[in-house]
């Protein structure tokens, strides 16, 4: 799904303009990334928990050159799932028994 159909069904799933709704979205990824980049958590019960992970320095090889280099250390942001999020999709994948 990309960012225009999710407002627009955003939108159509709240009853308010597309405008309201992407202003919506556009709010929520910004305090989420605001809070990230302060080193916090931001957890939605029942979907899931966006934190952030501390990738270590580690060496690597440029493939075209075979050279050794050394990849700095970063942080990047992770999602977990939350328990509902992850009951509903199993529901959702689950077979029906047929008789």
């Amino acid at each position: 799904m990309t960012k225009i159909k999710l407002i627009e069904t955003l939108s159509s799933k709240l009853g308010i303009s597309k405008r309201e709704a992407e202003k919506f979205l556009n709010t929520f990824v910004d305090v989420v990334t605001d809070q990230l980049k302060q080193d916090n958590k931001v957890a939605v019960t029942g979907f899931g928990t966006f934190t952030i992970s501390n990738r270590k320095e580690r060496e690597g090889v440029n493939p075209q050159t075979k050279e050794r280099i050394t990849i700095p250390a970063m942080k990047l942001p992770k999602f977990t799932a939350g328990k509902t999020l992850k009951d509903r999709l199993r529901a959702a994948n689950t077979p029906t028994p047929s008789e």
